[in-house]
């Protein structure tokens, strides 16, 4: 993955980078920012910038391909077979549009063609992501929302076309503490209930420990370190990893200084 750099040539942000995705796995992607994880998500999706290029490698998706698709073909695969649930709900929903209408055309954009069915499944949709009177809220815009109803919708939009893999690019990170283990709950069950693959982005370990069974490290456009959650939080194996766990917060023992851990920094944690 690259970007135009100087005199022309592309400057690599994303390299060397094998891995899958198993049939109901939940693997987390985590990172300090910068480190090239949502730019790694996107590209899944087909999503990245314009000025962005894929050099060399593969995506597949059950074996299909998916890079050099027409952009056509890729809209058919949006929703229905990958779905992103976005960092800022706020900006991801569109601010005339009613919430219901919003979710609504994700259907109809897949094949609905019966407006009666639409409304009923948006309403199941609303009260499968946990929101209280979906109906009243059908009716709102997305600034009558708070931010964790708003993601919530965004989830309903995600999963209503029951697809195989969801990208949650940070989720929570624009969330207050309750309102995020809330949402990481509901995507855990979610897949657990729908047998989703997820794929969570986050730059917060203690983030994944709520959801991911397998974690990726990432750093300078790298995966420096992947295995179990338990294995790679109990036992890191680089630098970057200790930092991570380093900036989780915990409680500070009597007399500890404070002390912000550097990223990179192999003696940080």
């Amino acid at each position: 993955m690259a970007y135009p750099g100087s005199a022309d040539a592309p400057a690599a942000v994303v390299d060397g980078i094998s891995f899958d995705v198993a049939p109901g796995e939940s693997v987390g992607v985590v990172g300090a920012s910068g480190s090239g994880k949502t730019t790694l998500a996107l590209s899944i999706l087909g999503l990245l910038p314009a000025a962005a290029r894929i050099v060399r490698g593969s995506i597949a998706l059950r074996g299909r391909e998916l890079l050099g698709l027409p952009e056509k073909a890729l809209l058919g695969l949006r929703g229905a077979e990958l779905a992103l649930v976005p960092q800022e709900p706020g900006i991801a929903l569109h601010p005339l549009l009613r919430v219901g209408d919003q979710v609504a055309e994700v259907l109809r954009a897949h094949g609905s063609r019966d407006p009666r069915g639409r409304r009923e499944r948006v309403l199941a949709l609303l009260a499968q992501v946990g929101l209280d009177e979906p109906e009243r809220l059908a009716r709102a815009y997305p600034h009558e929302l708070s931010g964790g109803q708003q993601q919530r919708v965004t989830i309903a939009q995600a999963i209503a076309c029951a697809p195989s893999l969801l990208v949650a690019d940070e989720p929570t990170s624009a969330l207050d503490p309750t309102t995020r283990a809330e949402v990481l709950a509901l995507l855990r069950e979610l897949k657990q209930r729908l047998s989703l693959s997820l794929l969570l982005v986050t730059h917060d370990l203690g983030t994944l420990a709520a959801v991911a069974d397998r974690v990726l490290v990432m750093s300078a456009g790298r995966i420096v370190e992947e295995g179990p959650l338990v294995r790679v939080c109990r036992e890191p194996a680089h630098p970057a990893t200790r930092a991570l766990l380093a900036a989780v917060p915990r409680p500070r023992a009597p007399g500890e200084p404070r002390t912000l851990p550097v990223a990179g920094d192999a003696h940080a944690g």
